[in-house]
């Protein structure tokens, strides 16, 4: 079955600051998103993996190719609001939720929005 990949976040960064071409704002309105998708899963102090990773793809998949679109600023800005609501430590779902060498594996069912 054919997936979409969601790249983690450390791989976002290193490609985008690698990057020669300009970046450009996001058209996902990410700051009125709702976070409870993630934060109602995902809680401290131990942040089990298997629940945060779960939570984190069932937010983000939606938006992969978005995300994963590296002229804009969307992989950014979405993380920077994860943690704004969600108060985690830096590069938590970057460390803990891989599933290859490329990131994480979205659904090719996975909805858009």
């Amino acid at each position: 079955m054919e997936r979409n990949w969601l790249l983690s976040y450390l791989a976002i960064l290193i490609v985008m600051a690698a990057a020669s071409t300009s970046i450009s704002a996001c058209p996902i309105k990410f700051e009125f998103l709702n976070y409870t998708i993630i934060t109602s899963e995902c809680k401290g102090p131990k942040y089990p993996a298997n629940r945060c990773c779960a939570a984190f793809k069932k937010f983000a998949c939606p938006y992969a190719k978005q995300i994963n679109d590296l002229t804009t600023d969307c992989a950014s800005t979405m993380f920077s609001y994860i943690n704004l609501y969600g108060k985690y430590p830096p590069g938590l779902f970057a460390a803990e939720c891989r599933e290859g060498k490329q990131g994480l594996k979205c659904p090719k069912s996975a909805p858009t929005r």
